[in-house]
C-alpha cells in the first residue's frame, strides 16, 4: 500500500448549532463535503474532544477529525489524535476559513505561519512545528479589522455561500493528487481561477 502524502485531514470550526452556518465553520463544511464524496461517517470521540472518522483512498487510510473544542483550542484535539496514529505534521492537512481570500477562492499552502487564524495558531503551537499543509477556504474580509470577530461568526450571504461551496467542490477534484503528494498539480488547479 502506498504511503499517503496526506494521512490526516482536520476541518476547523466551532461546535454547536449556534455556529453551524457561520463563516468560521468553513473547515467543517469541507469535512461535510468530503463525507458526501467518500461516504464515511464521523463519530464522537471523547478522548480527542472531536468527531473522527476515516476513509480509504488509493493512497491508503485517511484519518479525519473535526475538533469540538472551539476554534482557539483546536490543537487539543488535532495534536493528540495525530500522535496516537503516528501521523507526522508534514502529512496533516488543516482546512479552515481564510479572511484574506474572497469567497470562491481556495488555496493550498504547504507551510509557514498561522496568518492570524486562531485555530491554526493553536495547532502549530501545540505541534511545535509549522509544516502542516493548509487548505485555505476564502470567506472574504469585512474591510475593518474591528469587525472581524463578528464577521467570521456570522452567516455569509447566500451568494457568498454558493461561492464557498463551489470552491470546496473544486478542491475535492484534486483530493486524489493531494492524498498522493502531487502538491504542484493540486496547487496549479486550485490557484487558477475558473
Amino acid at each position: 500500500m502506498a504511503q499517503a502524502a496526506i494521512a490526516l485531514i482536520a476541518g476547523l470550526g466551532n461546535p454547536g448549532n449556534k455556529y453551524a452556518e457561520s463563516r468560521h465553520n468553513a473547515g467543517f463544511w469541507f469535512i461535510h463535503a468530503l463525507q458526501q464524496e467518500y461516504g464515511f461517517s464521523l463519530r464522537e470521540d471523547k478522548r480527542y474532544k472531536a468527531l473522527t472518522g476515516s476513509f480509504e483512498s488509493a493512497a491508503g487510510t485517511i484519518r479525519v477529525i473535526a475538533p469540538q473544542t472551539f476554534m482557539n483550542l483546536s490543537g487539543d484535539s488535532v495534536v493528540p489524535f495525530s500522535r496516537f496514529y503516528r501521523i507526522p505534521t508534514s502529512q496533516t492537512l488543516i482546512c479552515y476559513d481564510e479572511l484574506d481570500l474572497e469567497p470562491g477562492s481556495i488555496r493550498l499552502k504547504l507551510d509557514g505561519g498561522h496568518g492570524g487564524h486562531n485555530g491554526l495558531r493553536d495547532i502549530i503551537s501545540k505541534f511545535g512545528a509549522n509544516d502542516v499543509k493548509r487548505l485555505r477556504i476564502g470567506i472574504g474580509h469585512p474591510g475593518d479589522s474591528r469587525k472581524v470577530s463578528s464577521y467570521v461568526l456570522s452567516k455569509p450571504s447566500s451568494g457568498d455561500k454558493i461561492s464557498i461551496d463551489a470552491a470546496i467542490s473544486r478542491s475535492l477534484n484534486v483530493l486524489p493528487e493531494l492524498l498522493e503528494g502531487d502538491f504542484p498539480k493540486a496547487m496549479n488547479y486550485l490557484h487558477t481561477e475558473n
